[in-house]
Order: structure tokens, then C-alpha cells, then sequence
């Protein structure tokens, strides 16, 4: 006996040093910086990265260390996010400006340092200031820890696919008109797959992105909505797709001629070479699930092409109408997660905080002598429980939490809203008790270790609308989700508790609801937002502050010595 447990000591001792062995340190510098660029017969100066967008490809394994110098020679203020990665003890690099940091000044540095635990599949990484991750972005693909592998069959090639959104305009300029008017943000005009318009739109047929295929042979499509404030259908002419992993979460395979990516979220998908060689539009345009919205209503394209094809003319995929609400829940309620995949992890049984969150728009007061473009003459804005977030100017929440700082955000958010309604009762949109809100700093407190289930709840003030909400720091189960006013008496029967999907960022749907359930187990301060860039400058965002748990393993350490100041 005492033999057979010294071999088992030795073994497991040998697989800690293997994996200690095998992870690394991943090293990268970013300089931020103008750039100069022609696209749709204009010239443009944008903010890029190492004088690129979409900006450099990070590639780490499972259990590296992730080292990025961001150097910022733009004018403008920003940081770096790394959405969906788990923060663990080193929130001070989420990079959400200021939530947990000042952003970088002109002229400023900063090393964001982070380790990727327990997750694998692709992220991204973006601009959390303003509204220029319009075109600061990227992806992050998490391979498997050496020695380990995919949870399905090794593809052939991996190809990138980040779509993006463009103006022909300075979108910080674009964001300030519609937060000094009141009313809503020029649309843009056009979408990007790898920061070309494709086929579709003038002056953009030379750079359509293209790829190649081999008849026969299986390919990786890591797919990322990068764009502002549009969700967005994809498909390929004549070919289906496979859905592997969502949000860096392994799914039991799903097959598919049609998926929905909603800014922030991440979707693979395996492709089959199995058709006629030939050549084949792969193609994205919005899902505008607001009525009545106005919306950029174009498509961007790229191409397949199997080898040895004599093709010219691509072949174009059926696209689903700009409103098919019915195909976009299809895909979003059929997805689930793979059980027995590495990072998987069972839905927490019981709950210590029950939330109950509306979200959506609401307007608010327009102010003596002054005039605004939102409706009933006010200024436009977004909520969750009525509450409008105001960020802090002169210190992060997060430095204000770890030195205990008062005056920075108060913690008296709501677990239920403060005035309950018929929630996505049109006739309701405008009535003036409802749809006015306030600005504060008003974030949720959880203690360390606790279990959070959320509802989401759409509303109709101002306009139904799909919101992708996202959470920094950690992942959450979809127990379920679906339209009209949730109804816990009938709804909870709807729970998966099985295999429900695993997700940082879920689409609400339109006039409806979502459940999610998840641990609070990484302390620091996370924010809970709209990935709709413009709702989140509108405000559709709280923060919520997790304690920390008593042991070394469980606190915050220190900020590090070169943290940016405001």
C-alpha cells in the first residue's frame, strides 16, 4: 500500500511539473497609433494597432502567461480588454477604462499580465474608451495545453474570420455629436470581415478577403463579432457549418447553415470542403431586431475558393431577412454545452442572490436651455432597473474598492427594480413614469464564492431591442430564455440544468428574457454591460464588486508599480 501511494504522489508530482513545464510566458508589444487608410473611396485616419486592423493575432495555449506592452502614441485615451478572459487575482489588467483602470494618456505605457486558466477556444481583445474599438480589436485564440487536444477531430487549417463595422467618419466624433444632442448615432456604412468590405461596396473589390480550400478536407472557422453595435448573421453559399465552441466554451456539435454572432460573442464552426470546386461568398449582415430602428442595411462578403477552381463568380449565400427574430432565437436557444468537455463545469444548484434586471432605454431630462434630438425633446439613454451608469472620472472603481475609497460608486444597486410593469407593453414605450431615468454609479456587492442567478428582462421603453449583455471576469450558465414577461411559475420548468450553454456574453432576445446562473469567484470589480457600444455610452451598464474570500488564494493582490493614473 504505502508503495502504491508513493507512485501516485511521484505521478501526480510528475504531472504538476509537466504542466508547469509546458506553460510560458507569451510576449507582444502593441503600439497604438493613427493610421492612414483608404477604404470605400476615401481616405481615412483611424486608431490601429501595430498599423493594422483588425490588429495582431495572439496565439497562447491553456496555462501560459500572457505579457502585453501597450504603448500609446494616439491621441486619444485608451485601454485594452481581453474580453472574456477570467481575470484570475489579476483584475487589474481587465483593461475597462475606468472600472479597473485609469486609461493610457498620450504618451502613456502600460504591461497588462494575465494567465489563461482553465479555458480554451477564441477571444478577443479590444478598446474599452469610447468608441474606438471600431478599430482597435483583435483575436485571441486559446489552444489546447501541449499534449492535449481538441474535443473534436483536428481540422486541417484554422482560418480567422473577425467582423467588423466601419464609418466614414471619426467615430469618436460619431459618439460625441450623439451624446451632446441627445439623440441617436449616425449609422454606419459598412461591415468588415477581417477589415475589408468585400465585393459588395465601391472601391473594395481588390482587397475582399479570400480564402482557400481543399476538396475533401475540414477547416476551422473562428468567427468574432467585432463590430459596434450591430449583431450579425454569417453564412457560406451551399456549404453548413458545425458549432464546436461558443465564448472560448466547448458546445455538443450543432449543424448549421446559419449562425447569429452578437457583438462580443465568439463562435468556431468546422466547414467541410464538400462541394463542387468552385468559388463561394461567405457573407454577414445585421440582424435589426428594433423596429422601426434605423440600421446599416449592407452586406460584406469575403470568398472561398477550392483549389484548382476555374470559377470567376462566386456563388452568394440565401441570406435571412434583417428581421428574422424566428432564425435568430433558432440558433441561440439550440445551442448547449459539451458535458464532458475539459473546461466544463456543472451548474451551481443553489442560488444566494436572486437578481431580476430590466433592461433597455429611457430617456433623461434634457436640461434648462438646452435643446435635444431624443424623443419628447429629452436626451436619449439606457438603463438597467431604471439605474443609468455614470463612470467615474477621477479613479477606477477598482482602486476604489481595493483602498476601500468612498465617494467613487455607491453599492445600493437592486435585486429587483424599483418599479415592476407590464415590461414589453409597446403601448407603454413613452409614459413618462417609466421612461425617465437618472445617472449614478450604482453597482452590485456579492460576497466571494456566492452563487448569482440573473434575470434579464427586455422592456419597451422607447423601443424593444436585442441586447447582448456581457459580464467581465468570469463565464455564466443560460439556464433559459425566451419572449414576452418572464413568468417564474411557468419559465423555471424551461431550465437546463443539464448542458445548458456556457457564455461571457448572451443575447437577451427582442422583447423577452434570458436566465443565467454563475459563482462569484474571482474578487475585484466586474463590469455587466451591453455590448451595444452605443447603449453602453448611453448607459446600460452596472458593475458588480466581488469580495474577497479571506485566503491568499482568494484576494486581490496589489496593483502593479507602473498602473496608470487618471
Amino acid at each position: 500500500m504505502a508503495r502504491l501511494l508513493l507512485l501516485l504522489a511521484l505521478a501526480s508530482a510528475f504531472l504538476a511539473l509537466s504542466q508547469l513545464v509546458s506553460a510560458r510566458d507569451v510576449r507582444h508589444t502593441f503600439h497604438v497609433q493613427n493610421l492612414t487608410v483608404q477604404k470605400l473611396c476615401q481616405e481615412r485616419v483611424i486608431t490601429a494597432v501595430n498599423g493594422n486592423t483588425p490588429g495582431p493575432l495572439l496565439h497562447v495555449h491553456e496555462g501560459d502567461r500572457l505579457i502585453i506592452h501597450v504603448i500609446n502614441n494616439s491621441p486619444y485615451n485608451v485601454t485594452i480588454h481581453w474580453h472574456g478572459i477570467f481575470q484570475l487575482l489579476s483584475g487589474w489588467a481587465d483593461g475597462a477604462a475606468y472600472a479597473t483602470q485609469c486609461p493610457l494618456q498620450t504618451g502613456q505605457s502600460y504591461i497588462y499580465k494575465f494567465n489563461i486558466t482553465n479555458q480554451e477556444g477564441t477571444l478577443w481583445w479590444h478598446a474599452h474608451a469610447k468608441w474606438l474599438r471600431a478599430t482597435v480589436y483583435g483575436g485571441l485564440v486559446i489552444h489546447p495545453r501541449k499534449g492535449r487536444s481538441y474535443p473534436f477531430s483536428k481540422p486541417d487549417k484554422e482560418f480567422p474570420i473577425i467582423l467588423g463595422e466601419w464609418w466614414n467618419a471619426n467615430v469618436i466624433d460619431v459618439e460625441g455629436q450623439a451624446l451632446s444632442n441627445g439623440g441617436p448615432a449616425n449609422i454606419s456604412n459598412a461591415y468588415l470581415i477581417n477589415g475589408q468590405p468585400g465585393d459588395l461596396y465601391p472601391c473594395s473589390s481588390n482587397g475582399t478577403y479570400k480564402i482557400q480550400f481543399v476538396r475533401g478536407k475540414t477547416y476551422l472557422l473562428r468567427i468574432i463579432n467585432a463590430a459596434l453595435n450591430n449583431e450579425l448573421f454569417f453564412k457560406i453559399a451551399n456549404h453548413k457549418m458545425t458549432v464546436v465552441s461558443i465564448d472560448a466554451a466547448y458546445t455538443e456539435p450543432y449543424r448549421t447553415d446559419v449562425i447569429l454572432v452578437a457583438p462580443g460573442q465568439t463562435t468556431d464552426v468546422l466547414v467541410k470542403a464538400d462541394q463542387p470546386i468552385g468559388s463561394y461568398y461567405m457573407a454577414a449582415r445585421p440582424y435589426a431586431s428594433a423596429p422601426g430602428v434605423p440600421f446599416d442595411n449592407t452586406t460584406t462578403t469575403g470568398i472561398i475558393t477550392y483549389k484548382d477552381s476555374k470559377s470567376s463568380t462566386p456563388k452568394m449565400p440565401t441570406m435571412p431577412d434583417f428581421n428574422d427574430t424566428t432564425t435568430a432565437h433558432k440558433f441561440n436557444s439550440n445551442l448547449t454545452s459539451l458535458v464532458h468537455g475539459k473546461t466544463w463545469r456543472p451548474v451551481p444548484t443553489e442560488v444566494d442572490e436572486h437578481m431580476f434586471m430590466t433592461i433597455g432605454l429611457g430617456l433623461v431630462s434634457c436640461g434648462r436651455n438646452s435643446n435635444c434630438s431624443g424623443p419628447l425633446g429629452q436626451r436619449l439613454a439606457a438603463s438597467i432597473s431604471n439605474f443609468s451608469f455614470e463612470f467615474p472620472t477621477n479613479m477606477s472603481m477598482l482602486q476604489a474598492h481595493f483602498y476601500n475609497i468612498s465617494q467613487i460608486y455607491n453599492a445600493t444597486f437592486p435585486d429587483q427594480p424599483l418599479k415592476t410593469f407590464d415590461y414589453t407593453n409597446s403601448s407603454l414605450s413613452f409614459a413618462q413614469s417609466l421612461v425617465m431615468t437618472t445617472k449614478s454609479t450604482t453597482v452590485k456587492k456579492l460576497k466571494y464564492n456566492s452563487t448569482v442567478e440573473i434575470v434579464f428582462q427586455d422592456t419597451s421603453l422607447v423601443g424593444l431591442d436585442n441586447h447582448p449583455m456581457h459580464i467581465h471576469g468570469l463565464n455564466f450558465h443560460v439556464l433559459a430564455q425566451g419572449f414576452g414577461n418572464y413568468n417564474a411559475s411557468v419559465d423555471r420548468k424551461k431550465f437546463n440544468f443539464r448542458n445548458p450553454q456556457t457564455r461571457n456574453t448572451i443575447g437577451v432576445p427582442v422583447g423577452g428574457w434570458a436566465v443565467i446562473r454563475f459563482t462569484a469567484n474571482n474578487p475585484g470589480v466586474w463590469l455587466l454591460h451591453c455590448h451595444l457600444d452605443l447603449h453602453l455610452s448611453w448607459g446600460l451598464s452596472t458593475a458588480l464588486v466581488v469580495d474577497n474570500g479571506g485566503t491568499p488564494s482568494s484576494t486581490l493582490p496589489p496593483p502593479p508599480s507602473d498602473f496608470p493614473k487618471c
